[in-house]
């Protein structure tokens, strides 16, 4: 993970920055420390994520959401927090259930606060969202403020650019989700050749956020992207601990990605884990005229949740009903083998559109 280190940049400034960070026509400047990691290397097998291979469910206790222990290959075991398994965000070390919520589309509904409110009281604790997404900093914040403490994990995105437009998108998301420190910050939908070396290069978004972070603003630095070339550019760069990529049975041509970012113990956040919206409704039109085969949303949910090195899936949901929905799938969550990953992906592929 790149690291902007104290000892490297020198001694502080009157500005309570860096002396090696200056302000020139309003720009601050930092000669950046990159992809420094003190975490495991990959070899060493030391990946703070849970494989899930076997389920074994207690009938002991209390009535309320199943409990299981989801046990790793090694031996490990995976805590079920409310029924539902949780995961570590690779080398960030935040525990998180392994069912999220993308809050790109949750404002846009009249519905949109009480569907926050039942992820949180059903046990999602990892929220995406991004400057970008219309009211949903907001809406976020909203429940931050009624609560009057967060603890939920809040991931946002800058579709900024450039240095100082990053620092100010950061700067805006506090102020929106009323918090002093944001867990994930990530660049938004870096997808071309041209806007990867925009943000990596001097005076970069990457840069902005490195300040950020140093500053205390930020707790962890992502990616987010639809591009199979850039994904892999961001993996090797060691630049990120985060990185959001598509993944479904209607789509795994990222599959080798998601494995690779496990090796490099980057966190996998994955969109669109049902296929997208389109898709989505699509799969309920056929539900309701008698469509009885494998491909449903619980099924498609199980798929990505299968795969080991998959650290959340953020479904997105306008409406209560939609939460339910899946949580109860992720507590109902044991994995495929491959015969059924296989199966759901064929007919995956007879719908793809």
């Amino acid at each position: 993970m790149a690291e902007v280190l104290p000892e490297l940049l020198g001694p502080m400034n009157t500005t309570g920055l860096p002396s090696s960070i200056s302000t020139s026509s309003n720009r601050l400047k930092l000669r950046i420390v990159r992809f420094v990691s003190t975490q495991p290397s990959p070899r060493s097998g030391a990946i703070p994520r849970v494989a899930p291979h076997s389920v074994s469910r207690s009938t002991s206790g209390t009535a309320g959401p199943s409990c299981a222990t989801i046990r790793s290959p090694d031996g490990g075991e995976e805590r079920r927090v409310a029924g539902i398994g949780r995961r570590v965000l690779g080398s960030t070390g935040i525990e998180v259930a392994e069912l999220g919520l993308g809050a790109m589309d949750t404002p846009t509904s009249k519905e949109g606060p009480a569907t926050f409110q039942a992820a949180l009281e059903l046990g999602i604790d990892f929220v995406d969202t991004a400057r970008e997404y219309s009211g949903s900093e907001f809406l976020i914040g909203e429940e931050v403020r009624a609560r009057g403490s967060k603890d939920f994990v809040v991931a946002s995105k800058t579709f900024s650019h450039n240095i100082d437009g990053s620092q100010r998108d950061v700067d805006r998301s506090m102020a929106m989700l009323g918090v002093d420190k944001i867990d994930v910050y990530q660049l938004h939908d870096i997808s071309t050749p041209e806007a990867w070396d925009e943000v990596m290069g001097e005076d970069g978004a990457l840069e902005g956020l490195q300040i950020a972070q140093y500053r205390g603003l930020i707790g962890h630095i992502g990616i987010s992207t639809h591009s199979l070339d850039v994904a892999r550019l961001a993996i090797e760069s060691g630049a990120f601990e985060t990185i959001m990529l598509e993944y479904s049975a209607y789509f795994t041509e990222t599959a080798p990605l998601i494995d690779l970012a496990a090796e490099r113990n980057i966190a996998v956040i994955v969109m669109r884990p049902l296929g997208g919206s389109g898709r989505t409704s699509s799969m309920r039109t056929r539900m309701a005229d008698g469509y009885d085969g494998p491909l449903t949303a619980p099924n498609l949910l199980r798929y990505v949740l299968s795969n080991p090195a998959v650290s959340v899936a953020i479904p997105g949901a306008r409406f209560p009903s939609r939460i339910e929905e899946n949580v109860a799938a992720a507590r109902a969550f044991e994995p495929m083998d491959e015969g059924e990953m296989r199966e759901l992906e064929e007919e995956a592929g007879r719908y793809y559109y």
